[in-house]
């Protein structure tokens, strides 16, 4: 079974409906235990990095995600579900987060005032390598993309792939272990992004 992570906010619906449409169980919830017992976790996110910490710390779920990561569950985070795993955000006003990957998030800065933020469409991903989550992927994919800051690791060993937009080039893929995140939408995403669900029900979580 695949847990849905539930923090009060996220395109839980959109991720859900994917992981239908693959014939995959799948099961959205806020229930610690059934996070902490699940074969799989995805960590989904529209939103802000300050409100989804508060509702993280008031459900009880940020240990428990920490715990998943850390023996070894196969994680998925996507969009904002990427950020929070950093140490710190620049949203709203600088937020601490989860701390399970080391780096912060920051925001898109243009030098050019015709480029739009949020970044809102499809673009590329530039693969550094191979990863299981991308068995029949090729490099230079478009996947859809909506957000306005982007994860910069310190530990440039958790980049698997990455992606240019308003003079910034940002680790659009992280990937580690047994953890995966993207900055992108999968369940947005096609075709490819259906692929990339599919794999992840089959992941192990090693590579």
């Amino acid at each position: 079974m695949i847990a849905i992570v539930d923090y009060r906010a996220g395109n839980l619906t959109s991720v859900r409906l994917a992981l239908e449409h693959l014939g995959l169980p799948a099961h959205v919830t806020r229930e610690p235990r059934e996070i902490a017992a699940a074969e799989r976790v995805i960590f989904p996110g529209v939103g802000a990095a300050g409100s989804a910490m508060k509702n993280l710390a008031e459900l009880g779920l940020s240990e428990v995600l920490r715990g998943v990561v850390e023996r070894g569950t196969p994680f998925l985070g996507i969009c904002l579900g990427t950020q929070v795993i950093f140490e710190h955000s620049e949203e709203d006003g600088g937020v601490d987060c989860l701390s399970i990957v080391p780096g912060r998030v920051r925001k898109f800065t243009p030098s050019d005032p015709l480029c739009k933020i949020p970044q809102m469409g499809w673009n590329t991903i530039d693969l550094r390598g191979t990863h299981p989550l991308f068995e029949g992927i090729e490099n230079e994919s478009e996947f859809y993309f909506v957000h306005s800051y982007y994860p910069v690791p310190s530990d440039l060993s958790y980049i698997f792939a990455e992606t240019e937009y308003a003079g910034a080039r940002f680790a659009s893929v992280i990937a580690k272990g047994n953890l995966a995140a993207t900055q992108f939408h999968p369940e947005r995403s096609g075709r490819l992004g259906l692929r990339l669900l599919e794999n992840f029900s089959k992941w192990d979580g090693s590579c």
